[in-house]
């Protein structure tokens, strides 16, 4: 069974959170693209949070929005 997203924005920092889980302090973390910072698990090494930053003024470009990395989307029909 997949694992739900969760979005979270800080208007103050202007990043976007999308996470598996909440981070905790055994992740390890790298940068994948310009400013989208990956933290993952350190035993299967599995992305569980992604944070985008200066995620608004990403919006305001005029090229599209990429995220480096592959996903599997289906419907969660437990909830």
């Amino acid at each position: 069974m997949g694992t739900n997203l969760t979005f979270q924005y800080d208007r103050d920092a202007d990043i976007l959170y999308v996470n598996t889980c909440a981070p905790y302090a055994e992740q390890e973390s790298e940068e994948l693209a310009d400013e989208i910072i990956a933290r993952f698990n350190p035993d299967t090494g599995d992305i569980e949070n992604l944070e985008v930053l200066f995620f608004s003024t990403r919006l305001l470009r005029e090229e599209l929005f990429h995220l480096p990395i592959s996903a599997r989307l289906q419907l969660n029909k437990e909830s």
